[in-house]
C-alpha cells in the first residue's frame, strides 16, 4: 500500500502526491534554499540524490531525489520550498502589417545590434537568419549538448522568424525586427516539451551572457499549468529575477482557452509581458479582429489580470526548419508572443536606456481594445507604430492630386446603390436599343 504523507507547507502538493504514488522512484524536483545552496547540495547527495543544476537565479537547485527522502530533506532549516520539476510545452494550436511594424522598419528601426534570446526548441541556419550576414550570434543546447544551431521540432525556428526573419527568401514573410541578433537557447526536445529545470538553466545562461551579446529581450513561447501562486512558481520567480536584471521577458499566455483561469506559467508572473492571440482575419485593420478561441484567459491563479496584451496568432507564416528556404504557417499564442518580443526589440533600438518596465508600459498604453473583457485581451492589440512613436507615412500611390482650389468633399454613394444603378442603366440600354 502506498505511503501517505501529511500536509507539509514546504512541499509542493504535486510533489506530495507523487511521493505517495511512487515512493520507490526518483523524483525530479527544484529545491529552494535560504542560503547559497551549498548545504542543501550536500544534503541531497547524502540522501541518495543527484544535483542537476545550481540555479542562483532563484536561489535553488534542480535535482533528482528518492521520493522516500524528500520529506526528510524538507526538514532542513535551509530549505524554503520544494517544487516539482514539471514538464513545460510549446504553446501552439499578414501579422506585421496588422501591427504596423512595416512603417517602423521603413523609418529605420529594424532591431540592428539588439540581441533577442529565443528560449525554445532551437533554431536552424535559415537563410532569413544567416544571409547576407549570419545574425545567429550564439546558440546553447540544454537538451542534447550540441554546439551548432539546430532545431528538431521547428517551433523555435518559427518563433525566431516572426521576431527577426529578414525576408531574404520571401519579403512578405519578414519579421518584426529583421536585423536583430538571435540568441538560440534550446530547452525543449524534438516533441516540443522539456523540464522546468532546463528552462531555468537556459534563462540563467541568458542572464550570465547578456552583456556579451547585448541581449535585451527574451521570448518564451512555452508554458505549463500554473499550480502555485507566482511567488512559489519557479518559472515565474525566474522571470521576475530576469526582469530585475534588465531583461524584458515576453511570454505566451497558453492555449487552453476560452475557459477562464487558463494562463500558464510563467505567464502568471506580474513582471512578464504575457501575450494572448487574436485572429486578424488576414486583414490589416482591427475592425474584424477577435480573440482566438484557444488563447489563454485570465485571471491568473493569484487573481491578477492577464494577458497584458494580445497580438495576431492565427495562421502566422514564418521560417520552417525543414529547409533553409522554406516557410510554414502555425497558430497559437506561441506565434503572438514573438510579435510583441519583436516590438520590444525595436523599442530598445530607439530608446537604448529604456527599462523593462517602460517597455511594458509603452506596449500596454498604446494597445487598442478589441474585446470587452480585460481577462481576454489585457489592454488590447499592440500597435507598434504608436508604441515607438513613428508617424504613419502616406503611400505615394494612394495620394490624390491636390486641387488648385478648395472644394467640398463629395459623398461616396453606397455600394448597393452603385450596383443597382449600374444594373438599371444596362437594362434601359437593352430595352431602348435592341
Amino acid at each position: 500500500m502506498p505511503m501517505r504523507y501529511t500536509t507539509n507547507r514546504f512541499i509542493d502538493p504535486v510533489v506530495a502526491t507523487k511521493m505517495s504514488a511512487e515512493p520507490n522512484k526518483m523524483l525530479s524536483v527544484i529545491v529552494h534554499s535560504s542560503d547559497a545552496c551549498t548545504h542543501v547540495h550536500q544534503c541531497i547527495e547524502s540522501l541518495g540524490g543527484k544535483v542537476k543544476y545550481v540555479l542562483p537565479l532563484i536561489g535553488a537547485v534542480a535535482a533528482e531525489i528518492p521520493a522516500s527522502q524528500i520529506e526528510r530533506l524538507s526538514l532542513e532549516h535551509e530549505v524554503e520550498y520544494i517544487n516539482h520539476d514539471s514538464n513545460v510545452f510549446k504553446c501552439m494550436d499578414v501579422a506585421s502589417l496588422a501591427v504596423e511594424s512595416d512603417y517602423v522598419n521603413e523609418s529605420g528601426y529594424t532591431g540592428k545590434g539588439i540581441g533577442v534570446a529565443v528560449i525554445d526548441t532551437g533554431v536552424i541556419n535559415h537563410d532569413d537568419f544567416v544571409r547576407p550576414t549570419n545574425r545567429i550570434v550564439a546558440f546553447k543546447d540544454f537538451v542534447n549538448g550540441r554546439a551548432n544551431p539546430y532545431d528538431d521540432d521547428g517551433h523555435g525556428t518559427h518563433v525566431a522568424g516572426i521576431i527577426a526573419g529578414n525576408g531574404f527568401i520571401k519579403e512578405d514573410y519578414k519579421g518584426i525586427a529583421p536585423e536583430a541578433s538571435i540568441i538560440g537557447v534550446k530547452v525543449l526536445d524534438e516533441n516540443g516539451s522539456g523540464k522546468t529545470s532546463d528552462i531555468l538553466a537556459g534563462l540563467q545562461w541568458v542572464i550570465d551572457t547578456k552583456d556579451m551579446y547585448n541581449t535585451k529581450v527574451v521570448c518564451m513561447s512555452l508554458g505549463s499549468p500554473a499550480e502555485n501562486p507566482y511567488n512559489k512558481d519557479p518559472l515565474a520567480r525566474a522571470v521576475s529575477a530576469a526582469v530585475q536584471q534588465g531583461l524584458t521577458v515576453v511570454v505566451a499566455a497558453g492555449n487552453s482557452g476560452p475557459e477562464r483561469r487558463t494562463i500558464t506559467s510563467p505567464g502568471i508572473s506580474p513582471s512578464a509581458i504575457t501575450v494572448g492571440a487574436t485572429d486578424d482575419n488576414r486583414t490589416v485593420t482591427l475592425e474584424d479582429d477577435f480573440i482566438a478561441k484557444f488563447s489563454g484567459r485570465g485571471p491568473t491563479i493569484d487573481g491578477n489580470v492577464k494577458p497584458d496584451v494580445v497580438a495576431p496568432g492565427v495562421d502566422i507564416m514564418s521560417c520552417s526548419y525543414k529547409s533553409p528556404t522554406s516557410y510554414v504557417a502555425y497558430s497559437g499564442t506561441s506565434m503572438a508572443a514573438p510579435i510583441v518580443a519583436g516590438a520590444a526589440v525595436l523599442l530598445y533600438q530607439k530608446y537604448p536606456n529604456i527599462s523593462p518596465a517602460e517597455v511594458k508600459s509603452r506596449l500596454v498604453q498604446s494597445a487598442i481594445p478589441i474585446d470587452r473583457s480585460p481577462y481576454n485581451q489585457g489592454a488590447g492589440c499592440i500597435r507598434i507604430r504608436q508604441a515607438i512613436g513613428v508617424e504613419k507615412k502616406e503611400n505615394p500611390q494612394q495620394q490624390q492630386p491636390q486641387s488648385p482650389t478648395p472644394h467640398p468633399r463629395q459623398r461616396q454613394l453606397p455600394y448597393w446603390w452603385r450596383f443597382w444603378g449600374r444594373g438599371m442603366f444596362m437594362l434601359l440600354q437593352l430595352i431602348f436599343f435592341i
